[in-house]
């Protein structure tokens, strides 16, 4: 299961037990409630380490990306036939400015990451 969906999955139970919590609160049921508090606990840390590693294989992709020799702003011309582009430059990598990787490297104009100048 790739990150993506792990963190779906944390997030939906998290949201599963804050519902049962708030339901055995009502019943006023102690041992109940401090089960769920204490699921909620390990949920929410798990979902810290999940967005902390998601955040590191970011950050490693960025400067991955990053290293490669030659980069500039691509046109719209360029932008509105990407596959030709690809096709003509091997290795080019794009990056849009509002992908997690665009943000995270701080881009604010679509951006080609290529080996070799095109």
């Amino acid at each position: 299961m790739n990150l993506k969906q792990e963190l779906q999955t944390l997030n939906d139970k998290l949201d599963k037990f804050r519902r049962k919590l708030a339901a055995a609160e009502k019943r006023s049921d102690p041992t109940v409630v401090i089960q769920f508090k204490q699921e909620i606990a390990a949920i929410t840390k798990r979902i810290g380490s999940v967005k902390a590693q998601q955040t590191r294989e970011l950050s490693k992709q960025g400067g991955t990306v990053a290293g490669l020799k030659f980069s500039r702003v691509l046109t719209k011309a360029e932008q509105a036939d990407m596959g030709k582009l690809k096709k003509s430059v091997k290795g080019l990598v794009v990056v849009h400015p509002m992908t997690a990787l665009g943000r995270e490297m701080g881009i604010k104009q679509v951006t080609g990451f290529a080996p070799k100048e095109f």
